[in-house]
């Protein structure tokens, strides 16, 4: 029985819940067309009202309305329907800890229309978790090798610099280590801005301005 509204009844252990299916859309750029994801998520069923959707920029990542959605309206047993994986977050890392955030800590399914097997609300058995899990590991293995080229990636340059005679200081505050060189590769265009921010530990929201402070302490040393 396929549902065509986002409210149906749910056998749990304990009773019957009322239960809300979710769809997200994200698109990089307001030039970018969104309608197919859209449409999509309503062929599934899902009112529109219940559609979350962000548009955003190359350089920003905010996603207002993923917040929104994942962090304060989806209750545990809800369900979350998105096209594809990639719509979670910019690398697999955050991918991974998007999928443990909302399976394992909100308690709500997830499904991807683009990848049948990806779907946390397919069945509940033993072997419904075993899938989720081996999709966990999966994740986590990808995630790990792409830090590993990263890191790399970021020696390989520092390394170069170095023989070209670039000097990386480090001011006296609470920046990441490395923070000189993770900004000289970044702006020399031999780190992308998601691994530059990811190497760095800090939010999205906070690199620019910590690369900011980071410059004027620099320039006043």
């Amino acid at each position: 029985m396929k549902f065509t509204n986002i409210q149906y009844n749910r056998h749990h252990e304990r009773g019957c819940i009322m239960r809300k299916t979710y769809g997200y859309v994200r698109v990089s750029s307001q030039d970018q067309n969104e309608e197919r994801q859209y449409l999509e998520l309503i062929e599934f069923g899902i009112e529109e009202k219940y559609i979350y959707m962000d548009k955003l920029s190359g350089k920003d990542f905010n996603r207002p309305s993923y917040h929104q959605l994942v962090y304060k309206k989806i209750k545990p047993g809800d369900l979350l329907v998105i096209k594809s994986i990639d719509r979670l977050g910019r690398n697999y890392n955050e991918i991974l800890n998007e999928w443990k955030y909302i399976t394992k800590e909100k308690n709500v399914d997830i499904k991807i229309l683009d990848m049948p097997l990806l779907d946390t609300d397919q069945s509940k058995d033993l072997i419904g978790t075993l899938i989720g899990d081996i999709v966990l590991q999966l994740l986590s293995f990808v995630a790990e090798n792409e830090r590993i080229n990263i890191r790399q990636r970021q020696a390989e340059g520092i390394r170069a610099a170095k023989i070209r005679g670039v000097h990386f200081g480090r001011p006296k505050i609470d920046f990441p280590e490395d923070f000189g060189e993770i900004i000289y590769l970044w702006e020399k265009s031999e780190l992308q801005s998601k691994e530059a921010i990811a190497l760095s530990g800090f939010k999205y929201s906070t690199f620019y301005k910590k690369v900011k402070e980071y410059k004027e302490i620099m320039h006043k040393a």
